[in-house]
């Protein structure tokens, strides 16, 4: 990929908050190097006022728009269920690489193994950078995690696509200003694409999933603190195994829950998702299996809440598993990060 990347976003028909999540994060976490957002049925709106970030950034019509704010990247903005390349979308790839740009995918669909897309980065000398693949040399977890003298902080939730990676960013951001010598740990695409590391965990083998995150946490093991990325939810139908192969492969001696207040069911399967105070219990005595664990706070993401419902939503969670609560983007994540620090001088 170039250096100085200038991305025009791809999201056409589906940017919202959940849909588009890799566009939001890229636009909240690396505004400079976004140009565009590629959006026909959004053409003219304002962003914020659809995502609550990308103040400034035009969303255009076609590419032929796009092109006009001088990219070299085109970076394909949705986390659909599945991770399949739109049909649609296939052709304005190959004119994106006609036109110069290389291409960032986060989908699970490899966008540099499908023939036609692949033929054409070839014929325009271009780079296509599919972030989900994973290394070929992977092994088991040796359960070395837990005998590390870093901190290790890993965001959980009580559901998938619900913030777990902005928390660990915005933690690892306080962190550091208050001294902390603290580093994030992607575990997906769009946290990949912010910090230029980690590795896509939900793509692979079951086997080698605990081995692989380990191998993450022991490479960075002279840090401070690490804030891992978590994904999915224990209790989510789909993505359950993947939740607790990174709970046991990282060890943490800490745990964030993340929790969207507005959420009965989970996202893709309908199931009804589990109270607070139960998912605080499972996580502990699931990671305690391994190694001693703690929830030390809830992070809610009240986006679409008004701020009375969001306050009365961060009450109700600390009433309930009489942890503190915050939303990291309405209130900061200051109260948060007090608990942490509470939680390592008392462990000494």
């Amino acid at each position: 990929m170039p250096k100085k990347r200038r991305m025009v976003i791809l999201t056409e028909g589906q940017l919202n908050v959940f849909r588009a999540k890799t566009a939001v994060s890229v636009m909240r976490y690396l505004p400079q190097e976004v140009c565009c957002v590629l959006d026909g049925v959004a053409t003219g709106q304002h962003l914020p006022s659809l995502v609550g970030v990308g103040e400034g950034i035009p969303i255009v019509a076609t590419l032929r728009e796009a092109l006009k704010f001088k990219p070299n990247t085109l970076l394909i903005g949705i986390a659909p269920v599945g991770g399949k390349l739109p049909a649609a979308w296939r052709r304005t790839l190959v004119r994106a690489m006609a036109a110069g740009l290389d291409i960032i995918s986060g989908l699970h669909h490899f966008v540099g193994e499908d023939p036609v897309l692949a033929r054409a980065a070839k014929k325009h000398r271009r780079r296509i950078w599919d972030v989900r693949s994973v290394p070929d040399e992977m092994e088991c977890s040796k359960n070395v995690a837990k005998d590390l003298k870093c901190k290790r902080v890993l965001t959980v939730g009580t559901d998938a696509n619900m913030g777990k990676m902005s928390v660990s960013l915005e933690l690892t951001a306080e962190a550091r200003r208050r001294g902390w010598d603290a580093e994030f740990i992607a575990t997906g695409q769009t946290g990949m694409i912010i910090s230029g590391a980690g590795i896509c965990i939900d793509r692979t083998i079951s086997d080698f999933t605990n081995g692989a995150i380990e191998r993450e946490v022991v490479n960075r093991k002279r840090r401070e603190i690490l804030f891992i990325e978590g994904q999915g939810s224990i209790g989510h139908p789909a993505y359950s195994a993947v939740s607790l192969g990174l709970l046991h492969g990282c060890a943490p001696d800490g745990m964030i829950l993340v929790h969207c207040p507005t959420r009965k069911v989970t996202t893709s399967v309908e199931t009804p998702i589990a109270p607070l105070p139960l998912m605080v219990e499972l996580h502990e005595k699931l990671a305690g299996l391994l190694c001693p664990s703690k929830v030390v706070g809830i992070a809610l993401n009240t986006f679409g809440m008004k701020d009375a419902g969001a306050r009365k939503a961060v009450a109700k969670a600390e009433r309930e598993t009489r942890l503190p609560a915050s939303d990291v983007f309405r209130y900061g994540c200051g109260k948060l990060m007090d608990a942490l620090e509470k939680h390592y001088r008392k462990k000494g």
